[in-house]
């Protein structure tokens, strides 16, 4: 190894040392041996800094990794961290064009528009006189959080005070994809593309609107995009003495959202009043490094369950959520469909009016967990939007309702998409292959009924869920095996002592001494049992 490596490698060691006492310090100070409670957990990922906030951001969005209690907190780490010195912003516009910065950027302003975990935002004025922003990326964020993820795969044990089912899951694959996320978070061209792509799946929505790119400017490290001025859709009287209508945002907000995850597949997996901003009568969805994306099948699942819970359909919700994830051990099937009633129970005296889109996926989620199912990370990221873009609305305009939207959505997509030739086709078939089946069943009725008059039939019956009977009746069995030994030791010493068997031991039999023992000893045994049982209940 040369002497440069070396010297690359000691120093990445320093480095990991030192930030590993500074983690233990802080774990320390907020006294992680005495438990973990999510107001702690937070506060401990603002102290460890910029790259452990932007994970609790994640994990905010995975209820299949932490309960909901846990979710809940973290998600309040969207707030502004310490910002960068404004010396550094120029000095990394420089790295990355390389050329001064006012040679790229005429005028930037020196108070930062936000300062995030992962970049920093500023106001400049472009060659051509335009107003834009620029979104500049903390230096060695990359390198700071892999060391940082390193770390705690090393310590993943300390994660376990946390109440999460962590047996459930592969945390190391948990880790990996929070990893993935975050990398693409860090990859400015990618929130670039993110920004065409969702530009031109809404191109015929004259009233939502995205941020135009500057993608001659952008980079993976630094973003140019318009500036947008506008009004954060939370600023409620200041949007009402414009004369705006914030029932009729609320109502094209949440349908857009319904579209951009039943039609597109591709949703804002953000969506805080923050990236929600009013501009000339149009929605502008702003920053969109974090984006969901749910597979055709994904979303016929969603669709499904939505039609299921309408419905009142057990048997179809079911389907769905085993259908949903994947699950790491074996499912008891009957005590999954009396969960599945209950929560539909739950909602059953519910209209449209009261029902919450976002609990109610939150609470399959659990459903999820609770069977050991784990869903995917775009499923889990669509909870957590639903949730916060159900927050937003409750907050400007209550009288929306997000179910309400998404149900009138797929009722008119049903009815769009309905084909009178084509359903007549389909359902002609369907009636050819049931007559087909039907015209079968009395030959097959009559082979059964031969099979058991001859004795032959055979029946395999699988009782998912008997693991607990089955256990207590082992339990049960061997205590009688233990007293008939008991007994049988106690009349087998009996029997000896009234012999003159040697040895002797004060004119008893030693063989009828040890039996009497032994016979004690099963019946002690069996009697403290019995006494612990009726203890516990």
């Amino acid at each position: 190894m040369s002497k440069e490596k070396r010297l690359k490698t000691k120093k990445q060691e320093e480095s990991t040392t030192a930030r590993l006492k500074e983690i233990v310090n802080v774990l320390k100070r907020h006294e992680i041996i005495h438990g973990m409670t999510p107001v702690k957990l937070r506060l401990i990922l603002e102290d460890l800094g910029p790259t452990y906030v932007k994970i609790g951001q994640i994990m905010s969005m995975r209820s299949d990794v932490l309960s909901q209690r846990y979710c809940d907190e973290l998600a309040k780490l969207r707030g502004d961290v310490k910002p960068l010195d404004f010396n550094t912003i120029t000095e990394l516009i420089e790295q990355e064009y390389g050329l001064p910065a006012e040679e790229v950027f005429p005028k930037i302003e020196e108070k930062p528009l936000g300062s995030a975990s992962m970049a920093q935002v500023h106001k400049v004025i472009m060659k051509d006189g335009r107003q834009a922003v620029i979104k500049v990326q903390r230096p060695g964020i990359k390198e700071t959080m892999a060391r940082d993820i390193s770390l705690i795969r090393k310590a993943a044990k300390l994660l376990k005070l946390v109440d999460s089912p962590i047996d459930a899951i592969d945390f190391n694959g948990v880790l990996e994809e929070m990893w993935i996320v975050a990398q693409q978070e860090m990859d400015f061209i990618l929130e670039a593309n993110h920004c065409r792509e969702l530009t031109e799946l809404n191109e015929g929505i004259r009233y939502i609107g995205f941020p135009q790119v500057e993608y001659h400017l952008s980079t993976s490290k630094i973003l140019v995009m318009e500036y947008v001025e506008g009004i954060e859709i939370n600023q409620l009287d200041r949007l009402r003495e414009l004369g705006y209508d914030l029932h009729e945002i609320g109502i094209k907000l949440a349908a857009n959202y319904v579209k951009q995850v039943l039609d597109d597949g591709v949703f804002h997996a953000d969506p805080h009043p923050g990236n929600i901003w009013i501009r000339d009568g149009k929605i502008m969805w702003l920053d969109l490094g974090m984006v969901g994306r749910l597979g055709k099948r994904d979303q016929q699942l969603i669709t499904n369950a939505v039609k299921a819970i309408v419905d009142q359909d057990i048997f179809e919700l079911k389907n769905v959520v085993v259908s949903l994830g994947n699950t790491s051990g074996r499912i008891n099937h009957s005590l999954l469909y009396e969960d599945i009633e209950d929560l539909l129970n739950k909602y059953r005296e519910l209209d449209f009016g009261n029902l919450n889109l976002g609990d109610l996926v939150s609470d399959m989620l659990d459903l999820c967990h609770s069977h050991k199912i784990q869903a995917p990370s775009g499923v889990t990221m669509l909870a957590r939007g639903i949730l916060t873009i159900e927050g937003v609305l409750r907050d400007c305009c209550p009288e929306v309702n997000f179910m309400e939207i998404a149900v009138n959505h797929l009722t008119a997509n049903t009815l769009k998409d309905f084909d009178l030739t084509k359903e007549m086709q389909n359902n002609g078939k369907s009636i050819y292959l049931f007559a087909k089946k039907a015209s079968q069943i009395p030959g097959q009725l009559s082979d059964l009924l031969k099979v058991l008059l001859k004795g032959q039939a055979k029946f395999n019956l699988d009782v998912t869920g008997a693991e607990e009977p089955t256990r207590q009746l082992d339990h049960m069995v061997d205590k009688m095996i233990i007293c008939i030994i008991s007994a049988s030791l106690l009349i087998g010493s009996s029997l000896i002592s009234t012999t003159q068997m040697k040895p002797l031991v004060l004119d008893i039999p030693l063989f009828g001494i040890m039996g009497f023992l032994a016979s004690t000893v099963l019946s002690g045994f069996l009697l403290v049992g019995v006494i612990k049982k009726r203890w516990k209940k």
